[in-house]
């Protein structure tokens, strides 16, 4: 027992000395609540603080993400705007591609099936979406886009020139002039229209289409008949018909099969035989593409069998310029008058946005004996087409 009573003094009288001497023995911790710990240096506070800040931060970051935030994390975040400018680039594709696939079947001397033989009609107009496409890939900053549409844009302004293929006509003197007007009156809605036009504008010859029977017989009455003695009348409701007017003398020739009434005559012009053929194929729509196609090409083919340059081939092509089919038409020699006189791209369809919005599908087509002298589209109440006037000069 005395041992231990001595070993207990000496445990006992060691603690205040090692205290009492401020002895800084190794791996000794101070008790948090002990006297020691409010005297410990105010240095080691903020050190404690910052790291209990990192800790409380780590925790934050484990607790929100699910995996410790790294030092590299804050390169890869999205930066702002990614988000949009994709959007942009999405955006400015869909407009290219659709003019893309348009002028593509342009290159390659098709036509294609609907909607692309429709939007061709309107070749010039489809340079807005691809300016459109061009702004939107500019906002994305995306080069390749941008690349894209300008290419687009450069071959659409390409083919919208006019397209002719036929050499100018001789130039020597006209041995007579002659004025042809060609109307399409909607189901014969603007027969009233044509009837004060043939007044107004007094044309030696007219080609009218959708001649229906009210249409008749209006031509039929005494005034017309005096002014006109000389006609083809093909009369078929509601736009199947069709009719030649004449002040000279008319005979009647084969015309071109079609679907709708495309009638022909030869007039003697100052002793020439002039070859004239009412135009009226069928609409492209999506349930008439095949007789569009036919029809046109059998006008081709009376085209280039027309034999010595004096044919004038007018009226509703249901095709512009920018039609591979048409286009065939004009390949056989026949010039297009408007072409000629620089009104290539005069809207004559639909009448209630021409002439500022529309395209040119109504059509003169002469001969190489023929010359377009003066051109001109007059208004027709009642029918969503604008007519065509030309002066032409026959050598």
């Amino acid at each position: 027992m005395g041992h231990a009573d001595s070993a207990g003094g000496g445990a006992g009288s060691t603690g205040p000395a090692d205290a009492g001497g401020g002895s800084s023995a190794t791996g000794v911790t101070t008790p948090a609540g002990s006297p020691d710990a409010e005297d410990a240096p105010e240095s080691a506070a903020p050190d404690r603080r910052a790291g209990t800040a990192a800790g409380a931060g780590g925790a934050r970051g484990r607790a929100e993400g699910g995996e410790p935030a790294l030092p590299g994390d804050a390169g890869r975040a999205p930066r702002p705007g990614a988000a949009l400018r994709r959007a942009c680039a999405l955006a400015g594709g869909l407009p290219l591609l659709l003019v893309s696939v348009v002028v593509a079947f342009r290159v390659g001397g098709r036509d294609g099936v609907t909607p692309l033989p429709q939007l061709a009609a309107f070749l010039p107009w489809l340079l807005v979406p691809g300016a459109v496409g061009l702004l939107l890939m500019a906002a994305a900053r995306n080069r390749a886009g941008c690349v894209w549409a300008l290419v687009v844009l450069a071959a659409t302004a390409w083919f919208v020139r006019p397209y002719q293929s036929a050499a100018d006509p001789p130039s020597s003197p006209p041995r007579a002039e002659f004025r042809l007007l060609t109307a399409n009156l909607r189901f014969g809605d603007a027969t009233p229209a044509l009837r004060a036009a043939l007044r107004t504008h007094e044309p030696d010859i007219a080609l009218v289409q959708e001649c229906d029977t009210r249409c008749v017989a209006a031509l039929r009455a005494p005034a017309l008949r005096a002014a006109y003695p000389y006609r083809v009348l093909d009369s078929g409701d509601p736009a199947e018909g069709s009719a030649i007017l004449s002040r000279y003398p008319l005979t009647a020739e084969p015309g071109v099969r079609g679907t709708l009434s495309m009638p022909a005559a030869t007039a003697r012009v100052a002793g020439v035989r002039l070859r004239l053929q009412v135009v009226h194929p069928m609409p492209p729509t999506p349930g008439s593409m095949d007789a569009w196609r036919t029809e046109l090409g059998r006008l081709r083919d009376a085209a280039a069998a027309r034999g010595d340059g004096t044919a004038v081939f007018g009226g509703d092509f249901n095709a512009s310029q920018d039609h591979e089919a048409f286009r065939d038409i004009l390949d056989t020699g026949l010039r297009d008058s408007a072409m000629v006189l620089g009104r290539s791209r005069t809207p004559t369809w639909p009448a209630s946005t021409a002439p500022l919005f529309g395209t040119q599908i109504d059509h003169v087509l002469v001969g190489d004996r023929l010359s377009p002298a003066d051109i001109a589209f007059p208004e027709l109440a009642g029918t969503d087409h604008r007519a065509v006037l030309v002066d032409l000069q026959l050598r």
